[in-house]
């Protein structure tokens, strides 16, 4: 189910802009929310992320009209995965923002992949390295390729997702989730300075962590750490807490997996979303 501008599209092709900077340049931001009977989980704290992306780009957005995109998508009774994406719209050739943007704003609904709830994952590393400087490490833009190229290195490599390391060598996070490692009564994860994404599900198990006995904690991050950890689980807005049971064939400990297993039941309560089995 796709809506282009507030309205419905039916199957085929539509009329788009080829001079839209969100083809031309990966001008544009996206969110990729989980509704769980027809109820988007977390979407206050999506559409403020995407709201504040927006600003630091000066890209306009209406977020009544998001809201109310997604909520035309989200169907009672049904799990969905509502992707909202929003370009800066046409504009002439060149970099230069366009002085008066007319954005363009594409939602759409899929059915929720259950098999990917809670599912455990293997890493590999990857060549691909985050860039703290960069806004597109800081925010869910259009232009996802260092995510897309370090996924396909870590499945070609026989891994479900990548190992994605800073710049400087340290931790980052993996093609698709924010990276956390339990470290005795400590629950690590890089802080957004090391190039990570401000994820939802992050945000929510830092704040629910010492409702499970783990005491939050943001820092840099050694792979010698991760891989002595006590456990270490991956975030995102869709599978909500993965497992990592191995990282480039080395298995994790899994000493502190109980914890990890409280903590995803916590954030599936927040999410209205089914316990893990």
């Amino acid at each position: 189910m796709h809506r282009l501008n507030g309205v419905p599209v039916e199957k085929g092709a539509v009329a788009f802009d080829l001079s839209d900077r969100g083809l031309t340049l990966g001008d544009g931001l996206f969110e990729t929310i989980a509704a769980f009977d027809g109820r988007p989980a977390l979407l206050e704290a999506h559409l403020d992320r995407l709201s504040a992306a927006a600003a630091e780009i000066r890209l306009p957005v209406d977020r009544d009209f998001l809201a109310a995109e997604v909520a035309a998508l989200a169907q009672p009774g049904t799990d969905a995965v509502i992707r909202l994406t929003v370009t800066r719209g046409g504009g002439a050739r060149g970099l230069a923002f366009p002085g008066d943007p007319t954005p363009t704003v594409i939602a759409s609904a899929s059915a929720y992949p259950k098999a990917a709830l809670f599912s455990p994952a293997r890493l590999a590393g990857v060549s691909v390295r985050r860039n703290p400087t960069s806004f597109a490490s800081r925010a869910k833009t259009l232009s996802y390729l260092d995510n897309v190229i370090a996924f396909d290195e870590a499945r070609a490599a026989g891994a479900d997702d990548a190992l994605m390391l800073n710049v400087a060598g340290r931790v980052g996070s993996t093609a698709m989730a924010n990276l956390f490692a339990i470290l005795g009564d400590e629950l690590v994860t890089p802080p957004l300075s090391e190039g990570v994404l401000p994820g939802i599900i992050r945000a929510a198990a830092l704040e629910l962590a010492p409702t499970v006995g783990l005491e939050p904690v943001e820092r840099a991050l050694a792979t010698e750490e991760l891989m002595r950890a006590d456990a270490v689980f991956a975030t995102n807005s869709v599978r909500l807490v993965m497992t990592v049971k191995s990282i480039d064939g080395a298995e994790i400990s899994g000493a502190a997996e109980p914890l990890v297993a409280r903590l995803a039941s916590a954030i599936a309560h927040v999410c209205g979303a089914p316990q893990r089995a």
